[in-house]
């Protein structure tokens, strides 16, 4: 009779408890910043009403009816804009000249890899980053689907995550390398032999709760360590019809021409990298509407941790070819994600990838637009990139003009994510 009275107890209290916390009255902010890029443009004058995790309204003052419960946030001197979107990230990783990638994978434990990712996801979230695509745990199994549920559950702050599991490489393809052969060394993605094993791998990921499946089009396994082709274009689009059963989209890392046009061919999503494109292949790119994420600050930093001293020795042949096959992506009208491979460098310093895109030749307000209004299309964030009525309320500000100077984006001084501000000025 006792516990009968005890769980009665404990049920009203929870019933309570939910119906009071339902019946709190919803937030509702008036942001007044100099200037908003609303995803396309930079408006003067604007205003914009948040309620919930919404945005109700955005336009000039006087279009505008404001509640009287409203709160008032002023951004004197800042632009308002979308929540930026992060095309290539891997929150399990951090920047190489502080640990190899090979010990990352082979010596850092689950739970050390766990423990950096959240304060990464916190880092990211601060520097303005609401939304991030992260490609892949580099040895960490599944353990993004679950930062990605903590997050969600308010255990703790991070954007929102799309995530790729373990990734897909072909058998033999992939590291780490270098041991004997009679050793079983873990690798860094999921290992997939043949149509049949690639078809099973591609259901296995997407039951651990994948959002994108990622595939190793080609890798660093020719005959003297240079990157050639893995998948056929057969196995590729198995890979991707497999995958669009269940709704969901493949995306391909490729730095060769061959492997960027089987993976085109195929059916792919996104080009992730696209070093050695040509304009025969973006001219493909663009007629499949393949987008691409250059990833340029990944060899950028990784140069530097060679040696490359920027701005003062001559630019390495590497950046070079990268400026190329970015101008000719352009040239092409070839869609471009920003994605900067964070985690090669360190999260939160995720504009180094827009300022580059700037440095690279892409025109201020079309960088804001591949982070914002362009991702959200590519990645189907259907509710996302654009401060308009109805949008989810995933919105920051920042000090000055980024249509005119790209380094005030690490000028942050609000963040919002689904209506719950995060920093304030």
């Amino acid at each position: 009779m006792k516990l009968h009275l005890l769980l009665i107890t404990l049920w009203t209290t929870f019933f309570s408890n939910a119906q009071s916390s339902s019946t709190l009255p919803v937030k509702t902010y008036v942001l007044k910043p100099e200037r908003v890029f609303d995803g396309k443009e930079v408006k003067t004058g604007w205003i914009v009403l948040v309620q919930g995790n919404k945005i109700i309204a955005a336009g000039k003052p006087a279009d505008i009816q404001l509640p009287a419960n409203a709160e008032t946030i002023n951004l004197p001197a800042m632009t308002l804009l979308p929540g930026l979107i992060e095309g290539h990230s891997h929150l399990f990783l951090h920047p190489y000249n502080e640990t190899s990638w090979d010990d990352q994978v082979l010596k850092e434990s689950h739970a050390e890899r766990t423990a950096r990712a959240v304060v990464h996801a916190n880092k990211t979230l601060l520097a303005g980053i609401t939304t991030v695509r992260d490609l892949g745990t580099e040895g960490a199994e599944y353990d993004d689907v679950g930062l990605k549920q903590a997050i969600e559950k308010g255990i703790i702050p991070g954007p929102r995550m799309l995530v790729a599991g373990r990734a897909i490489v072909a058998t033999g393809s992939y590291g780490p390398k270098g041991f004997a052969t009679h050793v079983l060394v873990p690798q860094g993605a999921q290992e997939a032999s043949g149509a049949e094993d690639l078809v099973r791998v591609v259901r296995e990921q997407i039951g651990k709760g994948a959002d994108i499946v990622k595939v190793y089009a080609d890798y660093r396994w020719g005959m003297r360590g240079e990157a050639m082709p893995t998948f056929t274009e057969a196995e590729l689009r198995l890979a991707v019809e497999t995958a669009a059963s269940s709704g969901r989209v493949v995306v391909a890392h490729a730095s060769t021409a061959e492997g960027m046009r089987r993976a085109i061919q195929a059916g792919i999503r996104t080009i992730e990298h696209g070093d050695n494109g040509n304009p025969e292949i973006f001219k493909l790119m663009a007629q499949k509407d393949v987008a691409l994420c250059p990833t340029l600050a990944a060899g950028d930093a990784i140069l530097q941790y060679r040696g490359w001293k920027k701005g003062t020795d001559p630019e390495p042949t590497r950046i070079q070819q990268k400026k190329q096959s970015f101008k000719q992506a352009m040239e092409a009208r070839v869609t471009i994600v920003m994605g900067g491979d964070v985690g090669v460098f360190s999260h939160g310093d995720n504009v180094r990838e827009m300022e580059l895109m700037a440095e690279y030749g892409m025109k201020p307000l079309d960088v804001l637009r591949s982070a914002t209004s362009v991702n959200a299309r590519v990645f189907e964030l259907s509710h996302l990139g654009a401060i308009q009525p109805e949008f989810l309320a995933d919105l920051i500000a920042v000090e000055g003009d980024p249509t005119k100077d790209m380094t005030s984006l690490r000028k942050v001084t609000f963040v919002m994510k689904d209506g719950i501000i995060y920093k304030k000025p």
